[in-house]
């Protein structure tokens, strides 16, 4: 996809909604992809990557340690990876339970960090996608915005897989909704991490 299009569509749907493009942040998802993609990303201007696996992060970390890039972990977060996680992304887009809340806390705690994280929203309730419950998603919030070492700076989802744009609006629609509910004045969580390339608009 021709980036300079995708900004273009980004304009006018940020237009349409009533907001400012540069309220808008694209990320380059590099999963899979070799360094090299990452140093192109970079060149052109996409300085927020994307990465869904800890170790294949750390190894592209590793073999470019000055990249001029913010890295967001965009896919699921297990505990028992935690500790290789925490303090090596700018933004986790996955904290998805409160027992991830707490391993988090923990390797930051022991890294010395403070780790920004979004709170995964299964807001269509798909069974075979990690995140919490609509309902859950209060309390995670609550117990992660009071640790010390994690910073909760807004929710994340994902709608279902080429499913009608309707249906994708009203995903993205509850979020903001559930956001709009939840923000205060101490954790405004103003992040919402949602829409790929099939849907961003």
């Amino acid at each position: 996809m021709d980036l300079a299009a995708v900004r273009g569509r980004i304009a006018a749907a940020a237009a349409r909604a009533g907001r400012r493009t540069d309220d808008v942040t694209i990320i380059a998802v590099t999963k899979g992809h070799p360094l090299e993609r990452v140093r192109e990303a970079a060149g052109a201007g996409l300085l927020d990557v994307g990465e869904s696996r800890v170790q294949e992060a750390a190894a592209k970390q590793v073999a470019w340690p000055d990249a001029p890039v913010r890295w967001h972990l965009v896919g699921h977060l297990q505990r028992n990876k935690a500790r290789l996680a925490a303090g090596r992304f700018a933004l986790i887009h996955s904290l998805d339970s409160l027992r991830l809340a707490d391993a988090l806390e923990a390797a930051a705690a022991a890294a010395g960090a403070v780790q920004e994280v979004l709170v995964e929203v299964n807001v269509a309730r798909e069974p075979q996608k990690s995140g919490a419950m609509p309902e859950e998603a209060p309390d995670l919030v609550a117990h992660a915005a009071g640790l010390p070492h994690l910073v909760v700076r807004g929710l994340m989802t994902l709608a279902p897989y080429d499913a009608p744009a309707a249906v994708q609006h009203g995903v993205f629609g509850e979020l903001r909704e559930l956001r709009d509910r939840l923000a205060t004045s101490a954790v405004p969580l103003g992040v919402l991490s949602m829409g790929m390339s099939a849907d961003f608009e």
